[in-house]
C-alpha cells in the first residue's frame, strides 16, 4: 500500500469516528455542495431594487410588458421604414437586434405569434417575405395621423430639451435615437426644417449634424415643478428632500427638524438655468441634476425612460456618472425599476395608485391599442405572465 493510500484511509477512518470532522466531507468546498450552490446573479439579472419589500409591482410589470412586446414594437418601427413595408425572410433572420427577437432563434416563430399584425407570403421566385397585414397598415395610417396632429407639441418638447442643454444644441442622432421616448416621428429630421424660426441644422467639428436652438423663449423656460407649484405648493415642497447635515445632532424635535431640512431643500434649481458651471459635488449641482431628470421625464410620453436614454444626453445636460445615487435619495419622486444592467426611472407623480398614467397622450392610447392586438394574438405568453 502506498503512502498516499495509507494517509487517505487513516484520514477517512478518523473522520468517520469524529463527528466534528464529519462535516468536512459536506463543506462548502466539497464537490457535492459546490454543485448545489446558487450562482451569483449577473447585472443582467440582479434587480436594481434589491429588497423585495421596496419594489412596486405595477412599475416592474410595465417593464416586463415592454420585454414581451419588444419584437412587435421594433419590427413595426423597422418594417415601416422599408420599401413597400416588406422584408426578405432570410434577411430578417440576421436582424435580431433591429427586430427584437432572441439571438439564435428563428424569426419566423416570432412572426407567427402575431397573425393579426404580421404575415408571410411568397413571390414568384419562391422567396419568403415578411410584411404587414391589412389591419397593421390601417394602424400605421392612424398613427401617422396622430403624429401630424401632435407635431406642434412634439416640437415644443424638442425646444425645451434644447433649452435645457448647456450649449443649446444637440446632435440630431441623439434625438433620433430617443425619438420613441418623446413620441417624435421617424421623419423628424425633415420636419424640423419647417420651423426655421425655432431650429437650425448645422454640422459640428466631428462632422455630425447638430440641431441648434434659434431663439430662447422665456415662456417655455418653466419647468413642470414650477407649474405644479401654483396648484399644489405642498406637494412640490415634498417632491425632493435634501436633509441638513448635522440636523440630528442639534437635538431638534421632528417638526423643527423638518423645517430645517425644508430650508435646505428650497429653493430648487431650475433645469433651465446654467448648470454646467456648478461644482459637481455641490448641493446646487445635485438639485440641478434631479430637476433636469424630473423635467426630462415630464417631456416623455409615459413619464419614464431607460437610464441609457437619459445618459444619452449626459454631456448636453451636465449629468454625471453618479446620477444613480442622486435618484436613489429622492424616492418620493422617482422609482427605479428593472435590472442593474438596464433600469428605468419612473416619475411617480404621473401615475395613480394602480400604476396607470394619469394623463395619457394620444400616442400612448394608440400604443395601448397596438399592444392589445399583439397580446390577443399571443395570450399564453402574455396574459399568464403579466397583467396589462
Amino acid at each position: 500500500m502506498s503512502r498516499h493510500q495509507i494517509f487517505t484511509s487513516k484520514t477517512l477512518s478518523k473522520t468517520l469516528k469524529n463527528p466534528n470532522l464529519r462535516n468536512l466531507w459536506t463543506s462548502p468546498l466539497s464537490p457535492k455542495s459546490f454543485k448545489n450552490r446558487k450562482k451569483p446573479q449577473t447585472p443582467r439579472e440582479s434587480p436594481i431594487q434589491p429588497e423585495p419589500i421596496r419594489r412596486t409591482p405595477h412599475f416592474e410589470s410595465i417593464l416586463r410588458r415592454d420585454s414581451l412586446l419588444r419584437f412587435i414594437t421594433r419590427t413595426k418601427a423597422y418594417l415601416s421604414l422599408q420599401p413597400e413595408h416588406v422584408l426578405l425572410l432570410d434577411e430578417a433572420g440576421k436582424l435580431h437586434r433591429e427586430l427584437g427577437f432572441p439571438r439564435g432563434r428563428k424569426v419566423i416563430r416570432s412572426v407567427h405569434r402575431h397573425p393579426s399584425l404580421l404575415q408571410t407570403y411568397r413571390h414568384g421566385d419562391g422567396k419568403v417575405w415578411i410584411g404587414f397585414t391589412d389591419l397593421m397598415e390601417d394602424l400605421l395610417r392612424e398613427e401617422a395621423s396622430i403624429m401630424d396632429s401632435m407635431e406642434t407639441q412634439r416640437m415644443i418638447a424638442v425646444r425645451k430639451l434644447l433649452m435645457m442643454s448647456a450649449e443649446k444644441r444637440m446632435p440630431l442622432s441623439k434625438i433620433h435615437h430617443c425619438r420613441h421616448v418623446f413620441g417624435i416621428p421617424d421623419d423628424f429630421r425633415d420636419r424640423v426644417l419647417k420651423y426655421p424660426e425655432h431650429f437650425r441644422v448645422s454640422v459640428d467639428e466631428d462632422g455630425r449634424p447638430v440641431l441648434e436652438l434659434v431663439e430662447w423663449d422665456p415662456s417655455l423656460a418653466v419647468s413642470a415643478l414650477e407649474r405644479d407649484f401654483v396648484t399644489d405648493e405642498d406637494g412640490v415642497k415634498r417632491a425632493f428632500r435634501f436633509p441638513f447635515e448635522g440636523a440630528k445632532s442639534l437635538g431638534l424635535d421632528v417638526d423643527n427638524e423638518r423645517k430645517l431640512n425644508l430650508l435646505n431643500t428650497l429653493p430648487l434649481v431650475s433645469p433651465y438655468s446654467e448648470g454646467s458651471g456648478l461644482k459637481p459635488w455641490s448641493l446646487e449641482a445635485e438639485k440641478y441634476r434631479v430637476g433636469v431628470v424630473h423635467e426630462f421625464l415630464s417631456l416623455t410620453l409615459e413619464k419614464r425612460a431607460l437610464i441609457h436614454h437619459i445618459m444619452e444626453f449626459k454631456e448636453e445636460l451636465s449629468l454625471t456618472k453618479h446620477l444613480y445615487w442622486d435618484l436613489v435619495k429622492q424616492a418620493r419622486t422617482f422609482y427605479l425599476a428593472g435590472t442593474e444592467m438596464n433600469w428605468a426611472v419612473f416619475l411617480k407623480s404621473a401615475y395613480d395608485d394602480g400604476g396607470e398614467l394619469i394623463d395619457e397622450d394620444p400616442q400612448v392610447l394608440f400604443n395601448q391599442k397596438l399592444w392589445r392586438y399583439a397580446l390577443e394574438d399571443d395570450p399564453l405568453s402574455a396574459i399568464q405572465r403579466i397583467q396589462v
